[in-house]
C-alpha cells in the first residue's frame, strides 16, 4: 500500500476486505438535505459510518451518515451521505478523514455539496452555485500540529484550490443540460448557530456570496493530497440583512430536496461524462 498514515490504511484495508475489491475513482461527499445521488447509484455495499474504523458518526439528524460504494454511470464510486462537522465538537482530522481515505482507495475526482445560505441578492432559494473560490473563517485547521510526512506537505498552495478543468467541465455540461449553475464564493463559518443581519453585512462586504459550515476543511484536504475537487453549493435561504426573516431548519431541509435532484442530474452527467477517461 502506498505511503499514507497507519489509521488511513487501517480503514482502507477494512473496507477492501468488507466489499471493496475495485477502487472507485469518484468520490463525492453529500450534504444536508443531498441525497439522491445514491438512489441513482447501482449500490454493491453501504456502511454505516459507526462500522467503520476510525470514522466518526454523523450526529445531525438530516446526515444519514453511510458510505456508499457502487457505481454511477458504469463507472465505479463512493458516496459520503452526510458528513461531519466541526460543530458536532469533531476535530478538523476527524472531519476530513474520509478524504485521505476516498484518495488510498484509488479516488481520482471529488465532488463536493452542500447547503448554503445566499448572501448574493442575485441567488434565489433553490439555486445551484458552483463554487469558484472560499473564505474561511473557520477557527481551526485540518493541517494544524505535528506534520506526518504520509498525510502530505504541510505548506499547502491555494490559489486555485477548486480545480479549474472540473469546474469549466461542470458549467459545460449544466449548459448542455439547460441548467443555471451560478458561480460563487463560498464563505466557511462554525456555526451552528446561523448569522446576524450584521454578519451577513460583514461576509458580503469580505466577497463572499453565500455561507455554509463545512466544505472548506475537507477542499483543504483534497489539495494536500493532489486529489482535484470541484464543489456546488445548493442555495436553501435568502439571506438578505434588510429583510431578514426567521428561519425554519425543515424548510430549508425542505428546499435542498427539491435542488436534489438537478443536482443529482449534473453530477451523474458529469461522471458520465468522465468514464471513459477512467482507468477502472
Amino acid at each position: 500500500m502506498q505511503n499514507i498514515p497507519a489509521a488511513v490504511a487501517e480503514t482502507v484495508a477494512f473496507l477492501q476486505k468488507h466489499a471493496i475489491d475495485r477502487p472507485p475513482v469518484v468520490g463525492v461527499v453529500l450534504g444536508s438535505g443531498l441525497g439522491m445521488l445514491a438512489k441513482k447509484m447501482e449500490v454493491i455495499h453501504s456502511f454505516p459510518y459507526n462500522a467503520i474504523p476510525h470514522f466518526a458518526e454523523a450526529t445531525v439528524e438530516f446526515h444519514k451518515g453511510h458510505l456508499v460504494y457502487g457505481t454511477i454511470a458504469g463507472t465505479h464510486a463512493i458516496v459520503m451521505q452526510g458528513r461531519f462537522h466541526y460543530y458536532e465538537g469533531y476535530s478538523m482530522q476527524q472531519i476530513t478523514f474520509p478524504i485521505r481515505v476516498m484518495k488510498a482507495l484509488g479516488v481520482q475526482q471529488l465532488f463536493l455539496s452542500n447547503a448554503a445560505g445566499g448572501i448574493n441578492p442575485a441567488y434565489k432559494k433553490g439555486d445551484l452555485v458552483l463554487i469558484e473560490d472560499h473564505l474561511n473563517f473557520l477557527p481551526d485547521n485540518p493541517l494544524r500540529g505535528v506534520n506526518n510526512a504520509a498525510a502530505g506537505q504541510r505548506f499547502v498552495d491555494m490559489a486555485a484550490p477548486y480545480n479549474q478543468l472540473l469546474n469549466s467541465q461542470l458549467k459545460a455540461k449544466a449548459g448542455a443540460l439547460k441548467m443555471n449553475l451560478q458561480q460563487g464564493v463560498y464563505a466557511a463559518v462554525m456555526g451552528p448557530n446561523l448569522e446576524t443581519r450584521a454578519e451577513y453585512r460583514w461576509l458580503r462586504n469580505t466577497g463572499a456570496d453565500m455561507v455554509g459550515m463545512s466544505t472548506v476543511p475537507e477542499v483543504i484536504v483534497a489539495n494536500q493530497i493532489s486529489l482535484p475537487c470541484a464543489a456546488i453549493s445548493v442555495i436553501t435561504d435568502e439571506c438578505n440583512p434588510d429583510n431578514l426573516q426567521p428561519v425554519n431548519i425543515a424548510e430549508i431541509i425542505e428546499v435542498a430536496g427539491k435542488a436534489d435532484e438537478k443536482l443529482s442530474e449534473l453530477l451523474v452527467a458529469m461522471i458520465k461524462r468522465q468514464t471513459g477517461r477512467y482507468k477502472t
